[in-house]
C-alpha cells in the first residue's frame, strides 16, 4: 500500500511539474505554452513588420488565404523585434479577424545586438520569420529559416495531425 501511495505521489508530482512552465518564462511564453498543450494542431508564427520575408508571406493574401483554408488549426502570430504590434499592417493584408487566430506582441523590441530575443519557451528563436507547428503539446516541426512556403506548411500540418504510431522494432529472421 505504501508503495502504491508513493508511486501515486510521484506521478502526481510529475504531472504538476509538466503542467507548470519553468520559472523565468514571460507571461506571453506561458500563454503560448498553454495554448499549444491542446490536442489540436497549433501554429506559432513569429514575424516582424520590417522583415522582407514576413511581408512577402502577407502579400497576395498568402496568410489570410492559408488561415481560411485551415479553420481547424489554431494560429498564434507573435510580432517580435518591433515597437509596434502592426495589427494595422496585418489587417491591410486580411489577417486579424479570423476566429482561429490570436495576435500577440512580444515585449522585447530589440531588433539587433545585445538584448535581442534569442529564445521563446526555451526553444531557439534566431530568425524572423520563424514558424513552429505543435500538436498535443509537442513541437512537431520548426521552420527557423525564414519565409514559409504554404504548400510545405500545409504538409507539415497534415503530418503533425496524423495519429501515426511508431512501428514495431524490426527483428532479425530466425535462422
Amino acid at each position: 500500500m505504501a508503495r502504491r501511495l508513493l508511486f501515486l505521489c510521484l506521478v502526481l508530482s510529475a504531472l504538476r511539474c509538466a503542467a507548470e512552465p519553468p520559472a523565468g518564462w514571460s507571461a506571453l511564453e506561458e500563454e503560448v505554452a498553454a495554448a499549444v498543450r491542446g490536442p489540436q494542431v497549433t501554429v506559432v508564427h513569429f514575424w516582424a513588420p520590417w522583415c522582407p520575408n514576413s511581408r512577402a508571406e502577407l502579400a497576395n493574401h498568402g496568410w489570410s488565404t492559408f488561415l481560411a483554408l485551415n479553420r481547424d488549426v489554431k494560429f498564434i502570430f507573435v510580432t517580435v523585434r518591433s515597437s509596434d504590434d502592426c495589427r494595422a499592417l496585418l489587417h491591410e493584408n486580411g489577417v486579424g479577424d479570423q476566429p482561429n487566430l490570436v495576435l500577440r506582441h512580444h515585449p522585447n523590441q530589440v531588433r539587433r545586438g545585445d538584448g535581442v530575443i534569442q529564445s521563446f519557451m526555451a526553444l531557439p528563436l534566431t530568425w524572423v520569420p520563424s514558424t513552429w507547428v505543435f500538436c498535443d503539446g509537442r513541437l512537431r516541426y520548426a521552420l527557423n529559416y525564414g519565409e514559409v512556403r504554404f504548400p510545405l506548411l500545409q504538409q507539415l500540418i497534415r503530418d503533425a495531425a496524423d495519429p501515426w504510431e511508431h512501428p514495431a522494432p524490426v527483428r532479425p529472421a530466425a535462422k
